[in-house]
């Protein structure tokens, strides 16, 4: 038999979920697949050895050199300090007294500390682990029902997904070609969204089987008036600082991902330092003066050029950190802290850069077999238009979620839609906003990946933490309800774009063949050719 050119695609996508299966590492798979894809098609005649070349090309110039996949690291670290600083406790112990009262509080203070949790350490796998850890025996205790437990836990840890600053949104505008910003930008609508059906949902189980959501007894209750509020906005106007210095600068434009994500690694450090037991008071005394000094410069700024107050008041604000940062070496279990930071930044480093590596021998040998034409004939010849483009799509990787993680899924699958997705997405949102509306969408999707049956991970770790009383059964069917939720918010993305593109600049329409460009005339004063004066 032989094979033709129009074989090799589908034969290149057989092979990869082939050795997949396997289980080898995806990395290693996703390059041994391309490399011997490669030299069968050399052999077959359908391009020269010289088409390989493009691989070190690609990897040295679109992947090592890539200044936005800087960002990873930074955020990485900034998650990976700020999930074991003891922040997540306090907030769940307060915000759980605050909402205690009603039917359902404490599932209301779990979601909104996952959705304030989300915006400022952006991992998945510490959030579930550390909020299991503090309200599952709390909610077991005070008689919830335990799939509604197990349910909100998960489902609250993977809200991280979409709120930004996620590196998901990161990995995603990376491989779409768009900015951060504008990925950030559209992701607020459904993270806000998602974290509105959550509530609901506990609000209609509250009502419909009060008994299964039951208030905390007012003796369990420790925290009362201003002792309760201070708890609370201890917990939360640090947090909204980091959030603004990360996102905020970046959405003003006043810094790109990569500066916004280093100023989010150092805030987490200075974050952890001030919520430690032995932080000094001579540090919270340089912390105050820190702050004053930040705020005046900041009112300097908005209201007069920059001077030389303005310099001095920033030049204390980073003295203060500086102090605060060295002061948090100096504390043993923080100094503990940094350093298991940056492992975990350096593993996940590591893997990203690999599956990078590995995407890019497969995606170059695929488009080197016209992969990329099949691949196109395929999707848009699909019932059903672009809708039917859009179920197929989601359909697509909400299964390939079973098996794959986000990353693997984004650096594998997305180089190669993302084109088909402009030209057929294009007519319904506008050419600029097309691949915003796709990126986001798929983002709400692949938050099912850590949910559904057999292989979410959010399960695992909840099963790795959870009472032995607790069974795998109740967290298998406790996820249930919150993956019908997340399959709502897809659809409402489908069918309502504008949850997405409502927070984008609107693109200028202007008539390129209606420009004029009107030159004034200037007035000379008349040459005189006469003779040269002696």
């Amino acid at each position: 038999m032989t094979i033709t050119l129009e074989m090799m695609p589908p034969l290149m996508f057989g092979g990869l979920i082939v050795a997949m299966l396997i289980g080898y590492p995806v990395a290693f798979t996703l390059a041994a697949v391309g490399l011997s894809f490669g030299f069968l098609s050399i052999y077959l005649g359908f391009f020269d050895l010289n088409f390989l070349q493009a691989i070190p090309g690609r990897i040295f110039g679109s992947v090592l050199s890539n200044e936005l996949l800087l960002a990873i690291p930074f955020f990485t670290f900034m998650g990976a300090i700020l999930e074991r600083c003891g922040l997540a406790e306090d907030m769940l112990d307060s915000m759980g007294q605050l909402f205690g009262p009603i039917r359902g509080g404490l599932g209301y203070s779990v979601i909104i500390v996952g959705f304030i949790l989300g915006a400022i350490t952006g991992t998945v796998a510490a959030q579930v682990i550390a909020m299991a850890l503090i309200s599952m025996p709390v909610m077991i205790r005070y008689g919830y029902n335990i799939r509604y437990v197990t349910g909100v836990l998960a489902a609250s840890g993977t809200i991280t997904q979409l709120v930004p600053p996620s590196l998901v949104l990161i990995v995603l505008a990376d491989q779409l070609g768009k900015s951060v910003g504008d990925m950030y930008l559209g992701a607020w609508g459904p993270s806000v969204f998602q974290i509105l059906l959550f509530a609901g949902y506990t609000f209609l189980l509250s009502i419909i089987k009060p008994s299964h959501l039951p208030a905390v007894p007012k003796e369990a209750r420790t925290l009362t008036g201003w002792a309760l509020w201070k708890k609370c906005l201890l917990g939360i106007i640090p947090s909204a600082v980091l959030i603004f210095v990360v996102l905020g600068t970046m959405m003003m434009g006043l810094a790109t991902p990569t500066e916004a994500g280093a100023m989010g690694a150092v805030g987490a450090i200075v974050l952890a330092a001030i919520h430690h037991k032995d932080f000094s008071a001579t540090g919270r005394k340089v912390l105050i003066a820190g702050v004053i000094a930040g705020g005046i410069g900041t009112i300097i700024a908005m209201l007069y050029t920059e001077n030389l107050i303005f310099k001095l008041a920033f030049a204390i604000t980073y003295l203060a950190v500086v102090w605060i940062c060295i002061e948090a070496v100096k504390i043993p279990d923080l100094r503990d802290l940094i350093k298991q930071g940056y492992e975990t930044t350096m593993r996940i480093t590591c893997m990203v850069t690999f599956i990078l590596i590995g995407s890019t021998c497969f995606s170059v040998v695929f488009l080197g077999v016209s992969g990329g034409v099949w691949l196109e004939h395929l999707l848009t010849s699909l019932p059903g238009g672009v809708w039917g483009f859009l179920i197929f799509i989601n359909l697509f990787i909400f299964f390939l979620a079973f098996f794959l993680d986000f990353f693997e899924i984004a650096f594998i699958i997305l180089p190669m839609i993302a084109p088909i997705a402009q030209k057929v997405l294009a007519p319904v949102v506008g050419p600029d906003a097309a691949l915003i509306w796709f990126g986001v969408m798929l983002c709400v999707n692949m938050q099912t990946s850590f949910l559904h049956p057999p292989f979410g991970f959010a399960l695992f770790y909840l099963r790795g933490v959870a009472p032995k009383e607790v069974k795998s059964s109740d967290i298998y069917w406790g996820a249930m309800p919150w993956i019908g939720l997340q399959a709502i918010m897809v659809a409402l993305v489908i069918a309502f774009p504008v949850v997405v593109t409502g927070l984008l600049d609107k693109p200028l329409d202007v008539d390129l063949n209606k420009v004029k460009i009107e030159v004034p005339q200037i007035e000379l004063p008349p040459l005189d050719f006469g003779q040269p004066k002696q």
